[in-house]
């Protein structure tokens, strides 16, 4: 099978970010995306361009265009998000990012009444019904389809330190996990998501897809789930691996930070450097190391086995990274990811909520961060 990979701006960004709908008065998963999506459409009924469904009816997702910078794309969000509270806000709907609700119970939720999704919940059955969960997008358009391969070898090495920065998902269906992601513990059930593999050359991906589709897996590429994926249609590199953020504020932090990375193995390969790379038992190992201990998690650093503290690492980083940072006007975006090296995570936040008030005092927290635009 032929996957066509789509001419982008080089760095170019987009931002895709799916939000909780929650009752103002209990705290609980709210069934409105269609009523609210249907209140949000032209008066031509062409749908908000900035608001789309979701897999359920207790979600929306707000997507910035494409965009040259990160606050260029939160700025989509953001007046999207404005539009939205136009709608819920009479609805006594609020709403709220976090990688999973903290109360809600997954069998009460309704999913979209779309094909695609109704094949997904047919296929999956009990584990798809498990996925009341919700994440961050980010999409970075390569200029040369030989780089995306390489590139995503390369972000595999970082990708478990965006997910320990994003981690806010440590209770499900009114449990304390143990887990900083839940999230993504859950995700990975899905046939088709969790780690990529790792291919050599764009015909091996292509090959890959054609087993898969003749096999009857999938339909379409988009049905390819992985934490990082190519994004053949919009020739960008799609990171997938956050949890939903909880406020504006770090949702810039990691946004940044992928963007950063993307183009700084860009760079590399425009140097003839080689860039980084792990097998995927390390990967996958550094994957669920993170899920589990979030912040305080020992990931594999390299190939050769070398570990380290995600903080340590996360600090070097940002080091590295702030001339590129500089050149893609990000510099103070990637600079909200040393509050959260100092301050902890959602998860962490979250956690402490729930040790003095409960579970509906963590609702309350993640609703007061959300219109807040910053960790509380």
């Amino acid at each position: 099978m032929r996957l066509d990979f789509a001419r982008s701006q080089r760095s170019s960004v987009g931002i895709e970010w799916e939000l909780q709908l929650l009752d103002a008065d209990d705290g609980d998963l709210r069934q409105a995306a269609e009523t609210i999506l249907a209140e949000l459409a032209g008066a031509d009924g062409e749908p908000h361009p900035n608001v789309h469904p979701e897999l359920l009816l207790n979600t929306v997702e707000v997507v910035s265009g494409v965009c040259r910078t990160v606050g260029d794309a939160l700025a989509d969000l953001e007046h999207a998000i404005t539009d939205l509270r136009r709608v819920t806000d009479p609805l006594r709907i609020e709403l709220a990012g976090a990688g999973s609700h903290p109360f809600a119970q997954p069998a009460f939720q309704k999913v979209t009444n779309r094909e695609r999704y109704a094949r997904l919940i047919d296929r999956t059955r009990w584990w798809g019904r498990q996925m009341q969960l919700y994440g961050v997008h980010v999409h970075v358009g390569i200029e040369d389809r030989a780089k995306t391969l390489p590139i995503m070898r390369a972000l595999l090495t970082r990708f478990a330190h965006l997910q320990s920065l994003s981690a806010s998902s440590p209770f499900w269906n009114g449990q304390d996990t143990g887990y900083a992601s839940n999230r993504a513990m859950m995700f990975q059930q899905l046939p088709t998501a969790g780690v990529p593999y790792q291919f050599d050359t764009w015909s091996e991906l292509e090959h890959y897809v054609d087993d898969l589709t003749r096999t009857g897996v999938i339909d379409t590429f988009s049905e390819v789930r992985w934490d990082i994926r190519p994004s053949p249609a919009l020739g960008t590199v799609e990171v997938r691996v956050c949890d939903a953020a909880t406020n504006v504020e770090e949702l810039r932090a990691t946004s940044a930070l992928t963007h950063c990375l993307v183009e700084h193995y860009s760079s590399m390969l425009d140097d003839g450097k080689d860039l980084p790379t792990a097998p995927r038992w390390f990967v996958v190992e550094n994957k669920w190391r993170s899920a589990r201990y979030g912040m305080d998690a020992v990931l594999i650093r390299d190939g050769g086995g070398e570990e380290e503290l995600v903080t340590e690492t996360v600090t070097a980083m940002l080091s590295e990274l702030e001339p590129v940072a500089d050149r893609l006007g990000c510099l103070e975006d990637l600079a909200c990811v040393q509050r959260i090296l100092h301050d902890g995570a959602s998860y962490q936040r979250q956690l402490r909520v729930a040790e003095a008030g409960g579970l509906n005092a963590v609702t309350d927290s993640l609703v007061a961060e959300m219109r807040a635009g910053r960790p509380l």
